[in-house]
């Protein structure tokens, strides 16, 4: 009982001993350089984000898409872009004539399933119809009536609100997209907004921290840029004068 004893006591000196001479301090340290970690990295994202990306895209089956959470359907439908563009603008294939064409196939496909149904069995099968809901039209025209009244709003408010660097940005904006759509037509910047929404998000999100990195280094730097520009030319700008005017 002895040698028990003086054995447990041994182990129990030895690990109070231990413990006072790990320094406490380490394990809190640790904890809070998580937590600093955690809200530099919140902070550091790009333009500020806070919330997650695919919260971001919306969250639902079309931020699973974009971020290739089912890689099936993505490359699916990145093909099928692929194939219209190829179509519209290689092959210089028009919208009337594919629209014949599929049309043609389906009344042929349909035809073909009646009639041999009825030779090859006694009773004949009916094929499938296809019918378009009614509510799909009117949702994508009040969503599209919605955007059009939000981006004609944004304009205004800009042009209106005498915010010059806002102005001059959005101008700008305007002044590229018009640099671009001269160098191709319509379909081709469709289709290159379509694929940089597939690909640019799920790069973003595997090289998230990287990026964040190197766009915030250029955000400094513009905003360098710009302070210089402000404090030498748009400083001196004299602001509101032609609203006060009219107002008067």
């Amino acid at each position: 009982m002895l040698e028990k004893k003086t054995a447990e006591n041994v182990f129990n000196e030895i690990v109070e001993t231990f413990a006072e001479n790990v320094p406490k301090q380490k394990s809190v340290s640790f904890l809070e350089g998580d937590k600093s970690e955690a809200v530099t990295s919140q902070f550091k994202r790009l333009f500020g984000r806070q919330n997650p990306l695919h919260r971001l895209l919306g969250g639902g089956k079309s931020a699973d898409v974009l971020l290739w959470r089912n890689k099936k359907i993505s490359a699916s439908v990145l093909a099928g872009a692929t194939a219209l563009w190829v179509l519209f603008e290689w092959l210089d294939y028009h919208f009337l004539t594919l629209a014949s064409f599929a049309l043609i196939l389906g009344m042929l496909v349909q035809f073909l399933w009646s009639n041999a149904s009825g030779l090859l069995s006694r009773s004949a099968s009916k094929p499938p119809r296809l019918v378009v809901p009614n509510d799909l039209f009117v949702k994508i025209g009040k969503s599209v009536g919605v955007e059009v009244n939000q981006a004609l709003e944004y304009l205004q408010d800009v042009a209106l609100g005498g915010n010059l660097k806002q102005f001059l940005i959005v101008v700008g904006s305007l002044w590229a997209a018009a640099i671009i759509g001269s160098w191709c037509n319509f379909i081709t910047v469709l289709y290159i907004g379509f694929v940089a929404a597939h690909t640019l998000p799920v790069l973003y999100e595997s090289y998230e921290d990287q990026v964040d990195s190197f766009g915030n280094q250029v955000m400094d730097q513009l905003q360098h840029h710009y302070h210089k520009l402000d404090t030498g030319f748009l400083s001196k700008i004299p602001k509101g004068k032609l609203r006060a005017k009219k107002f008067e």
